[in-house]
């Protein structure tokens, strides 16, 4: 049995957070750890439901209403982890600011790394405002890996 047993990979659907996700999902494989992957998103408020509905019409609206980009983010990464050997996948969409969300996961899943893409961890928004990674880093109690994606 491999030093990990659950492992927790944060994505939001870019090329970069999909590099976590081929990594996280190697070290799942490799441990026979279970791979959590998981998107953070705001849900759409009724308001902007409606602005859809009214600079749509209703013919066309319905395909705004109820649709995700988490959800295809982790459709999507769950399908290069399987590419990548991990067997044992879970997806999870949560609603909420990323890292709050990702720390939430990990908790819950009782999952022992947290992985996670660089990318805003040396840009210079990122070193005046934080970036997700440092923060999770600072955050997680758990290990955490930060994968070099850019």
């Amino acid at each position: 049995m491999g030093a990990y047993q659950t492992v927790v990979v944060g994505t939001d659907g870019s090329d970069s957070s999909f590099r976590a996700v081929d990594r996280a999902a190697g070290i799942a494989a490799d441990s026979g750890a279970t791979l959590v992957i998981a998107c953070a998103y705001h849900a759409a408020s009724e308001r902007d439901v409606r602005r859809a509905q009214d600079a749509l019409g209703d013919d066309v609206a319905y395909q705004v209403v109820g649709s995700n980009p988490a959800d295809e983010a982790v459709r999507t990464a769950a399908e290069r982890a399987r590419k990548a050997g991990a067997t044992k996948i879970d997806t999870i969409v949560v609603d909420g600011e990323p890292v709050p969300a990702l720390v939430r996961v990990v908790h819950e899943r009782a999952a022992d790394l947290l992985v996670i893409g660089n990318r805003g961890l040396n840009t210079l928004a990122g070193r005046i405002l934080g970036s997700v990674p440092a923060e999770a880093a600072r955050k997680s109690d758990v290990d955490v890996l930060i994968v070099h994606t850019t």
